[in-house]
């Protein structure tokens, strides 16, 4: 309906955009016609349009109720209409240029917004490299990794006060770990938060700290995990374990520990996707009249029947042999493909031989003089 395009059309994106492109296509909008930056003398009012179309669109519930009903939806008229409608459109106005102060500069020019709570923050994420095998990694299993990094003091059970003490409330910041400054501007009041300076944002001071940790609250160790690696995984691939990072500080919550697989190329086999591809070289006699062969797959050996007459590039699938889906069921394949290898450094015998199968198939062959005095002679004719 033409009614439901106009917002799509003020924020210049589609009717199918998703939420994260409407947000950039806002932010992108709201840049061009704030009114402190634009000279037009309708940016106040389009900026208005664009907040209002933004937070419309951006909220699933609004947008479902726009596409139906137009923007008798947001006054309340219509379906979806009445005590459960929409806000007024200062409220709306007010919650969007909120969102784009607070994306913008971490803070919302209306004193409302979100706020980072106070205390102590977490800690930074880890990460180490976990070297496997290629078959270690085709089907997986329990390993172990050693990381160094901050964990809790024991000596202070990770509060960073000395034992018998404990923290107090900052009073600079009353313990809510920020401090808000209140300045006039075109918009009116803005209001800006920021750490509190005296406690870094932690909302509590240690009078005393601990000794063994200097108030940190930890300390610098080595500590063992043990990964279980899925099957399937591949060279690049990244497992994530929860709350096994640093420890925060002054009892913080920890960080993630990040495990990078590096896996070890194997002497034959290729991994393509969930397959696994051989190039398997046969000897000329093998390829023309066949073979029953034993071939090593990951999972054992297998028989391999070579049929007669088989050519290079010829390829030989053994289904359910290759790697397993890590997010599904089922595994891939197994490729072997051929290669014939053309008979090298033949003795006499084997020449003859060669040469009679030549004449057998009427085939043309080189002389059996035709090595280095066979060329000179050549070369004087």
């Amino acid at each position: 309906m033409a009614a439901a395009e106009d917002f799509y059309a003020l924020l210049g994106v589609s009717s199918r955009a998703t939420e994260e492109e409407i947000k950039r296509a806002y932010r992108r909008k709201a840049r061009e016609l704030h009114p402190d930056t634009s000279s037009a003398p309708d940016a106040e009012e389009r900026f208005k349009m664009v907040t209002l179309a933004y937070e419309t669109l951006r909220d699933p519930e609004r947008r479902r109720r726009y596409d139906m009903f137009g923007p008798d939806a947001l006054r309340g008229s219509g379906a979806g209409g009445g005590a459960g409608g929409a806000g007024g459109f200062g409220d709306v106005f007010s919650a969007g240029l909120g969102d784009l102060f607070e994306s913008f500069f971490g803070a919302s020019p209306f004193g409302g917004g979100s706020r980072r709570p106070s205390g102590p923050p977490p800690g930074n994420d880890l990460e180490v490299v976990l070297d496997l095998d290629f078959a270690e990694a085709v089907f997986g299993g329990e390993h172990e990794v050693t990381v160094r990094g901050p964990v809790p003091c024991t000596t202070c059970g990770g509060s960073g006060a000395r034992p018998g003490t404990q923290a107090s409330t900052c009073a600079t910041c009353g313990g809510a770990g920020q401090v808000r400054q209140v300045r006039q501007s075109v918009l009116g009041q803005m209001v800006t938060a920021g750490p509190c300076p005296a406690c870094r944002g932690m909302g509590v001071q240690i009078d005393q700290p601990c000794d063994d940790c200097r108030g940190e609250g930890r300390r610098t160790q080595s500590r063992t995990f043990s990964v279980v690696v899925p099957a399937g995984v591949d060279h690049g691939n990244t497992l994530r374990l929860a709350g096994k990072g640093a420890a925060g500080p002054r009892g913080g919550p920890a960080g993630e520990l990040y495990v990078h697989i590096r896996v070890r190329p194997h002497e034959r086999l290729e991994r393509q996707g969930q397959d696994l591809l051989e190039v398997l070289h046969l000897p000329l006699t093998q390829a023309a009249l066949g073979a029953h062969l034993r071939y090593q797959t990951l999972d054992g050996e297998e028989d391999l029947v070579v049929p007669r007459n088989t050519q290079t590039g010829r390829i030989f699938r053994l289904r359910g042999r290759g790697v397993p889906h890590v997010q599904g069921r089922g595994r891939g394949d197994l490729l072997v493909q051929i290669v014939v290898d053309t008979p090298a450094n033949l003795t006499g015998e084997q020449e003859e031989l060669l040469r009679l199968l030549a004449t057998a198939r009427g085939e043309e062959v080189a002389p059996a003089d035709s090595g280095f005095l066979a060329r000179i002679r050549s070369a004087f004719k």
